[in-house]
């Protein structure tokens, strides 16, 4: 029998379509509540963190099976300019939302901080 651990932030289902573009960051609160961590990379930025880890038995240690970052991206009037689904596939930071992978910039880099902080040595190149 496998045991799941969840920690963090889980994101409701249905809850990313409720917040279009343009959306206030009180709308934002109301349907997600309050973010893990905020960054002012250029305008805020709202951070949701999960994990989600497994075991197949009790004594066994838990292994990372899923981690998450739902960033939530305002403009400086706070209003939404963009969502994304932050995770790891094949070693890199990508975007499950828009199905990218992320390049480059300041995102990236506190993006890969987040990521090693739940799980070091993770969210590198």
């Amino acid at each position: 029998m496998t045991e799941t651990l969840q920690r963090g932030y889980v994101v409701p289902a249905g809850a990313l379509e409720q917040i279009p573009i343009g959306a206030s960051q009180d709308q934002v609160l109301i349907v997600l509540g309050t973010p893990s961590t905020v960054a002012t990379v250029s305008g805020d930025v709202f951070y949701y963190i999960s994990q989600k880890s497994q075991r197949s038995a009790a004594f066994m240690p838990y292994d990372v099976v899923d981690q998450r970052v739902v960033a939530v991206y305002f403009d400086k009037n706070r209003k939404v300019t963009r969502l994304a689904n932050y995770g790891l596939k094949d070693g890199k930071v990508f975007d499950f939302q828009s199905g990218t992978t992320q390049t480059g910039g300041k995102d990236l880099n506190y993006l890969r901080g987040i990521l090693r902080e739940i799980t070091p040595g993770i969210g590198g190149n």
